[in-house]
């Protein structure tokens, strides 16, 4: 059964950072494109970050560039979202999918209706 598991959600301070895991079992990881998506309250879901099957190309929401790195190890079948600089606007639940999406801005545009997610792990920053 393919499952993805996010952690490393928590509290940060305006400036701090925090490096959240996208753990997966039961496929084939690097035969999938994965993108972090982040909800705020009362917001639609959006697409944060994303990522080819191969690792090659990236794909980054504008408010993220420079301070978000999202990287893969499909050895250990694992993805990273590494969150530096984080602001208050970042707070939400951030999800992790996947998807045999060919590109990685195609990745960041998938529906919540599309792929497989996993159940989310709650980011907060406090100004």
């Amino acid at each position: 059964q393919l499952q993805l598991v996010e952690s490393g959600g928590g509290l940060a301070q305006s400036g701090g950072s925090l490096n959240l895991s996208c753990s997966t079992t039961g496929f084939r990881l690097d035969d999938y494109a994965i993108g972090w998506f982040r909800q705020a309250p009362g917001k639609e879901r959006e697409g944060v970050s994303c990522i080819t099957h191969s690792g090659r190309t990236t794909n980054y929401e504008d408010s993220v560039k420079g301070r978000f790195t999202i990287s893969r190890d499909n050895a250990k079948n694992t993805v990273y979202l590494q969150m530096n600089n984080l602001k208050p606007e970042d707070t939400g639940t951030y999800f992790c999918a996947a998807s045999m999406r060919a590109t990685a801005q195609a990745m960041c545009r998938m529906g919540t209706g599309q792929g497989y997610w996993g159940q989310g792990t709650q980011v907060t920053v406090s100004s």
